[in-house]
């Protein structure tokens, strides 16, 4: 199989999304800094360019931030040119197989989970980006916001015209939605 590599901006400048026509991984894994990417071969090889600030894999794409002083336009063919060689060698991602989800907590917290992993999950990786479920309480939902999304200047605008709107429409004790800082 010829493994093909493009690339799409996300709503994030510092971050790009490097999409290929393979599964790579089923969920996500973020690798926020060199130190946490010590379990993952291919991460782990993205962190010696000097100019990677952090990694994220979901599905079919890996999504890089770059560094404050690098430009896309001097380091997107290398960071293609990487993974489509990674990919081809099949270097891992992790070690460890995917579960299916195991929502817990109330009926409303499970339902709270549902809707973030069936309608809200999807959109979110498409802009490179993951979100993840902390906790609900007295009305508050707090999410964690990962990849693309964290420290996206448009996160703010996501959290609460998209998945805030979204939640009180489908779980009317759901009165906020708040992202928990990394």
């Amino acid at each position: 199989m010829t493994i093909n590599v493009y690339t799409e901006q996300t709503p994030n400048p510092a971050t790009m999304k490097f999409m290929v026509n393979k599964l790579l991984i089923n969920g996500s894994e973020d690798f926020a800094t060199k130190e946490s990417a010590e379990s993952s071969p291919f991460a782990k090889e993205l962190f010696k360019f000097n100019f990677v600030n952090g990694v994220f894999f979901a599905s079919n794409f890996v999504t890089i931030t770059k560094t404050e002083d690098a430009e896309w336009s001097d380091i997107e063919a290398i960071l293609k040119e990487f993974v489509k060689g990674a990919v081809e060698s099949e270097l891992k991602i992790k070690d460890a197989a995917e579960e299916a989800p195991n929502f817990e907590g109330t009926e409303t917290e499970i339902k709270i989970q549902q809707i973030l992993h069936d309608y809200v999950r999807p959109a979110v990786e498409q802009d490179g980006g993951a979100i993840s479920y902390k906790s609900f309480d007295e009305g508050v939902v707090t999410v964690e916001l990962r990849g693309s999304c964290s420290g996206c200047p448009s996160s703010t605008i996501t959290l609460k015209s998209g998945i805030q709107n979204l939640l009180q429409r489908m779980v009317p004790e759901v009165k906020e939605v708040v992202s928990e800082a990394l």
